[in-house]
């Protein structure tokens, strides 16, 4: 078992669905109950005990920084590295190869808020385990990614936003993961998706396929994809 004590977390694009919410700040800045949405990230993070942070910005980056410093506020250290071209998950991963080095590192989108409690199943990463999907169930599926999974709760196929008709499944994937540095392996040759990214998904599928464990992780407790000005009003209330 090997803790984690590394984390990247991706602030990189503005939020369009926020729409004026966004005009000045990136969607991971916005406000849930007094702090920023990344700064709830952070801390539930440091209190796994993780302490080492790269954060991945792009729209506004600006605003992160002046925000979060160095990190030393939170007891934490924070790096930067700036995502120049939008192209995908999967290209801002091998980003953060530099930073990562040959450490296991925890990953989450910048807009995804858990009960703190997963973060402490998410850190501790089985030795035969090279990645760790979290996933919750009963989410619309069409709205992101369906993991599908066999007995033993291990990812052997994900498929981003499945239409009707197309094989679904009852998990969705929650936006954090636990990875070993093999995952580069497998961004380092994705090609563009139809939509003319490089995804990150597509990335763990084949690390799936190329018979490595991706062990799925049910998360506990509340989470949400803070995903446009309605979600955010909820989170609020």
């Amino acid at each position: 078992m090997k803790q984690i004590t590394k984390a990247v977390l991706l602030a990189a694009g503005r939020g369009t669905r926020m729409r004026e919410l966004t005009a000045e700040i990136p969607k991971p800045m916005l406000q849930v109950r007094g702090k920023p949405v990344l700064q709830h990230i952070i801390e539930g993070l440091h209190d796994a005990g993780v302490s080492e942070f790269l954060i991945v910005v792009g729209w506004r980056a600006d605003v992160v920084r002046d925000h979060f410093s160095d990190g030393a506020a939170l007891g934490v250290a924070i790096e930067y590295v700036n995502q120049l071209v939008q192209d995908g998950t999967g290209r801002v991963v091998e980003l953060a190869r530099p930073f990562v080095c040959e450490e296991p590192f925890v990953l989450s989108y910048g807009d995804i808020l858990v009960d703190a409690a997963n973060y402490h199943r998410l850190v501790d990463l089985p030795g035969d385990v090279q990645a760790i999907v979290s996933v919750k169930r009963s989410e619309d599926v069409s709205k992101g990614g369906a993991v599908f999974v066999n007995e033993h709760f291990e990812l052997i196929d994900l498929r981003e936003k499945p239409q009707p008709g197309e094989p679904t499944s009852p998990w969705y994937n929650a936006g954090v993961y636990a990875f070993r540095p093999s995952i580069f392996d497998f961004t380092a040759k994705l090609e563009r998706s139809p939509r003319g990214e490089y995804e990150l998904t597509d990335a763990i599928r084949n690390l799936a396929h190329a018979g490595k464990k991706v062990q799925a992780l049910e998360l506990t407790g509340d989470w949400a994809d803070v995903r446009d000005p309605e979600i955010l009003a909820q989170l609020n209330a």
